[in-house]
């Protein structure tokens, strides 16, 4: 079973992740690391010495790949980034703002929640209903 090679088809798709070295590897370990045959990787583990240049880049290379279904990020490198995550507004890949180990989780600044708000807000404006 081990041994199977995975067989690429037209509907399956990849999670990528930018996030620090503890979540990644979680991750990696629970199989949703890949390396394609150009060596590109689904993941970006952000330290101390990744610029926003190279997170903006990797987003943009991500939301840009027809195989990658979601993006998970790390809340406080999406703050680093926070214009090109509330910029982007297509609805694939998604992007899925994590905590970290060492970043609470802040639901003021998740992109998705505060969307979500913004829609159910209008929704009862628009019906009536507060």
């Amino acid at each position: 079973m081990a041994n199977r090679a995975q067989i690429p088809t037209s509907n399956s798709s990849l999670i990528a992740m930018i996030a620090d070295e503890d979540t990644v590897v979680g991750f990696l370990l629970a199989g949703v690391g890949n390396v394609d045959l150009r060596r590109k990787t689904n993941y970006l583990i952000v330290d101390s010495k990744t610029t926003v240049k190279q997170i903006e880049d990797v987003f943009k290379e991500f939301t840009s790949r027809e195989d990658i279904a979601v993006v998970l990020i790390s809340q406080y490198v999406a703050n680093m980034i926070r214009f090109l995550v509330d910029s982007y507004n297509k609805p694939v890949p998604a992007i899925l703002e994590i905590p970290s180990k060492d970043h609470p989780y802040d639901p003021a600044h998740d992109s998705v929640l505060s969307r979500v708000k913004y829609l159910f807000s209008a929704e009862s404006v628009a019906s009536g209903r507060r």
